[in-house]
Parts: C-alpha cells; sequence; structure tokens
C-alpha cells in the first residue's frame, strides 16, 4: 500500500462555533455541514472535521483532547500579507517569520493558537516568495 495524500484530519473542540468562525474568518477556509449537523471547514481539497468535546463521533482517537495537534498550512499568499491579516483578526502571532523545512523543500512560517490552543503553522514554501 502507498498512502498518497490526506482527505481530512478530525479536530475535537471546546466549541464547534468559535472554531468554525476562526477557521474560516481568520484562514479564510469554508464551513461546511455534512451528515445532518456534523461540521467541518474545507480548503484546497482538504477538510477538517470538528468533534466537540464529549460528544465525539465515532470512532475517534483514544484521547481525544482540545489543543493537542500541531498544524501546517501552506499559503501562495506573501507573508506580510498573511501577518497584516492575522494581526487585523487579533490574532497573537506567537513565532515567526521563521525558516523551517516543509514536506516539499525550504519554507517560512508563522505560528500562532486555534481557539483551543492548537499550535498553528502558515507557511510559504521559498520558491513561491515574492521578496
Amino acid at each position: 500500500m502507498k498512502v498518497n495524500n490526506i482527505d481530512h484530519l478530525v479536530l475535537t473542540v471546546k466549541d464547534i462555533k468559535s472554531s468554525c468562525a476562526f477557521y474560516t474568518r481568520d484562514l479564510g477556509m469554508k464551513e461546511v455541514t455534512f451528515e445532518g449537523e456534523r461540521k467541518a471547514v474545507i480548503f484546497g481539497d482538504q477538510k477538517l472535521n470538528f468533534h466537540q468535546q464529549g460528544e465525539e463521533f465515532g470512532p475517534k482517537a483514544l484521547r481525544p483532547t482540545p489543543g493537542s495537534i500541531d498544524l501546517c498550512f501552506v499559503t501562495n499568499d506573501p507573508l506580510p500579507e498573511v501577518i497584516s491579516h492575522l494581526r487585523a483578526c487579533a490574532v497573537e502571532i506567537i513565532a515567526g517569520p521563521v525558516e523551517r523545512t516543509g514536506a516539499m523543500g525550504p519554507i517560512t512560517s508563522v505560528y500562532f493558537r486555534d481557539p483551543d490552543q492548537n499550535l498553528i503553522e502558515v507557511s510559504i514554501y521559498k520558491n513561491l516568495q515574492v521578496e
């Protein structure tokens, strides 16, 4: 077997409504409802599903816990614009811009936290950066 890509990740959250608001308003993702009342956000060809803490949809992680994941998202937007947008949304940048290594090479990243204190990294590949 060979895995090709990630389809979706599941985040256990304290408040689905505030998570949807953060990921749509601050990160430009699109909120969707599926299978009745389940909530998710989509971006590119991927999706983040949200599970309400204590009411997780099974099967589930062994220890679903808000604030226990680090996520890295890739953007094509220039990092100065990303930083300006995050500041306009009152998102506290806790690190960056810093040089890192992504799955396909060198990246420059900024770090901040979502409403559940998950660590969020937004990166741009070095070969896409506008100087």
